[in-house]
Order: structure tokens, then C-alpha cells, then sequence
């Protein structure tokens, strides 16, 4: 099929789609960009010609991508938008979004249209010329803040690129702001594309577990625990773990803190809920943290704000077991590691624990109870 490396690019990303649990959704729900120098012809007359990838026009580059990334976040990470800019001030202008998706596991796809490839048209307007390293453009700035990055030099490089990038957005374990830097004249070249590479594509996104030595040993550490609490992040909404988490803890007594990311990973009126954990935390989250001998981190990157950096658990023998989709978060704070989906340890932790009759002593009950009532009264008095 011969087309421009843009209307390649447009046709494969509107044949996208991810499953999860036997329900299929697809990926790129669209497409926002404001054009000018560097994808109008390009990128912005392929949108024109193909209707099956929705335009939707911003005010503020910066302002689309994190648009992009909530409505990731609201989506479980099952939806994103991919995002194109104009060469220079309009590609700068996402960088920061960028790494806020990076940093927080979303995804997002961004195309910023980038300087002529062949180069003696240059340079164009608002170009950063670099003395020493003329191959240098702004979108090089992209590469710290990007899981994933690439330059596309020539029209038949996206074959490889593409689904590279695509697999990198649809994995847990990878994902983030994934860069596809267009310079505009690759962006209009043609090239012969094999009908297979527009073919319908579902990733397949797993509900992947760890070994069954791993849940054997943390089964051992919680049952040997006497204070344990419940670290839970984002990751436990994006894995739609939230009736695993409060079963979990229904059945076990153990209380929840949460992050900032996981807010609403249970509910606040549960009985083991103690609210906010960290440095914006309640009373009652922090001191049950300050002196719990285990710590269940679930689905969190254990940020700062979470820790109070790294000062919040006091006990002189506290021990971190980390449940994550990412060997890099599940390993923090030489945690015991779980790298496995939220949801699919916690059901099977729980049914572990059942059978062996696990549930916190009714001391440490009274303390959680004494805990959570001493806040409800402090908000009280604050808001009375």
C-alpha cells in the first residue's frame, strides 16, 4: 500500500486495541495537536484523509498532554491519545507533561514534528541550531523524560518503530510518554507499506504472577508479622484491584494508607481504611505506619510523599514486602518481591491466608480503632 510515512502512521495507530480479561478496547482514542511548521502537511493533512483517528484541537501543547494522561489515568491505562506538535516552541512545550507521565506509569504517545531530515532546506523557523552536532534538535530534550524514543529519518522506519512503541505504551511494567520525533519531509515522503502492518492489532495485557516460592515466603513474613500495614497506590486502581484490596483486608484486619496516586484504592468508610499516608497524610495512617514490623507496599513507587522521605517507619525490624508490575518499584526499600498484577496476588494472597486462619490480634484492632477515632475528631475540630 503506498502512502505517506504520516498516513502510515495515522492507519496503524487507528488499528490499535488492547485486551484485558476478555474485553477489548482500543487504544489511541485520537489524536490532539495544534499544526503549524512541521506537521500541517504532514501529520495534519493524514488526520484530514482519515477519519477513523478523531482530531481534537487544543489551546496549549503542554495543557493536551496532560489532558492525555488524566483521561490514561481515568482509563486504567487501557486508553491514551496520541498528541503531535509544530517544530521548536510547540514540541518544548510537552516536555514537561512528559515526564509527568513518566514519573506517574501513564501513557502517552507524542509525535512532535521535528527539522528537515535532508537538511539543506534549513533551517526553518524557530530551529536550534547546534554548532558542534548538527543531527541535534530540540526533541532530543525528549529523551530523559521518554520510556521510549525515536527519530524516524526515513518513511519505511516506522515498520519497526511503531509496534516498538506500542509495546512499550501497553505494558505495565514499561510504560510512560513514548516519543516519535517526525522530521516534516519524512512525515510527506511515500513508501510501498505491506498490507499485513495495517492489519487490526490487539496487546494483550496479562494479569502476570509471581512464583509460587515468592507467595509462599510472603504468606510466612504476614503471618509472622504482629503490625502490618497496607501501602496502596495507583497501581491498585489501574489493575482494578479495588474489591481485592478490600477483601483482602476484610479478611485479614490489616489497615490501608494511601498514596496520593491510589486515592480510592478503598473505600474511606472500610474499617481497615486509616486515609492519606505520608508527608499529607492523617494521624492515624502515619502512626500505624511509624510502628508496623511489615509493610505491604502495593502498586506504589514509594515516592517521598509516601515515606516522608524514607523516615516515616520507625520499627527497628520493619520489613517492606512489595507488590508491583515493575521489578524496579517491587525492589525498593530491599523489599520481598512480588513482580506480579495487583489484583492477581491479592487473590491469591487472600486465599493463601484463609487457609491458614491469618487475622491481626484484636490488640492491634483496638489500636487501629483508637487511631482512626482520634482523627475523625481532629477533623472534626478543624472543620467545627
Amino acid at each position: 500500500m503506498r502512502m505517506t510515512m504520516a498516513q502510515a502512521l495515522v492507519h496503524y495507530l487507528a488499528n490499535q486495541f488492547v485486551e484485558r480479561d476478555g474485553i477489548e478496547n482500543k487504544f489511541i482514542s485520537g489524536m490532539w495537536g495544534i499544526f503549524g511548521h512541521g506537521n500541517v502537511a504532514g501529520i495534519g493533512e493524514a488526520l484530514e484523509q482519515n477519519k477513523k483517528l478523531k482530531h481534537f484541537l487544543p489551546r496549549n501543547e503542554q495543557a493536551m498532554v496532560h489532558t492525555s494522561v488524566a483521561y490514561a489515568k481515568q482509563n486504567r491505562r487501557l486508553k491514551t491519545f496520541a498528541c503531535t506538535s509544530s517544530i521548536g516552541p510547540g514540541a518544548t512545550n510537552m516536555i514537561t507533561a512528559a515526564a509527568g507521565a513518566t514519573i506517574n506509569r501513564l501513557p502517552v504517545l507524542l509525535l512532535p514534528g521535528d527539522v528537515f531530515s535532508r537538511r539543506n532546506v534549513g533551517p526553518v523557523l524557530q530551529q536550534l541550531e547546534h554548532t558542534n552536532s548538527p543531527d541535534i534538535s530540540v526533541n532530543d530534550c525528549f529523551k530523559p523524560v521518554s520510556v521510549f524514543w525515536d527519530r524516524i529519518n526515513r518513511p519505511e522506519q516506522i515498520i519497526s518503530s511503531l509496534p516498538e512503541a506500542l509495546r512499550v505504551l501497553t505494558d505495565p511494567a514499561l510504560t510512560g510518554a513514548v516519543t516519535l520525533s517526525l522530521p516534516q519531509d519524512v512525515q510527506a515522503e511515500a513508501y510501498d507499506y505491506p498490507e499485513f502492518f495495517f492489519n487490526k492489532r490487539v496487546w494483550t495485557i496479562s494479569r502476570n504472577m509471581p512464583s509460587e516460592e515468592s507467595l509462599i515466603n510472603a504468606v510466612s513474613i504476614i503471618n509472622k508479622s504482629s503490625n502490618p500495614v497496607i501501602i496502596a497506590g495507583g497501581g491498585v486502581i489501574y489493575s482494578d484491584a479495588e474489591e481485592a484490596l478490600s477483601d483482602f483486608c476484610e479478611n485479614t484486619g490489616i489497615p490501608v494508607g494511601e498514596t496520593q496516586a491510589g486515592k480510592g484504592a478503598i473505600s474511606w468508610r472500610h474499617n481497615q481504611s486509616v486515609g492519606a499516608v505520608g508527608v499529607t497524610g492523617t494521624s492515624a495512617a502515619n502512626i500505624i505506619s511509624r510502628y508496623a514490623d511489615l509493610v505491604i507496599c502495593i502498586g506504589t513507587r514509594l515516592s517521598d510523599f509516601t515515606t516522608a522521605s524514607k523516615t516515616l517507619f520507625k520499627h527497628p525490624n520493619v520489613t517492606f514486602l512489595s507488590i508491583n508490575v515493575s521489578s524496579f518499584d517491587a525492589h525498593k526499600h530491599s523489599s520481598l518481591s512480588l513482580v506480579g498484577d495487583a489484583k492477581a496476588c491479592l487473590e491469591k494472597l487472600n486465599h493463601m491466608l484463609n487457609e491458614e486462619d491469618f487475622t491481626i490480634s484484636h490488640e492491634y484492632k483496638n489500636q487501629i480503632s483508637k487511631q482512626k477515632d482520634d482523627w475523625d475528631q481532629e477533623v472534626d475540630r478543624i472543620f467545627n
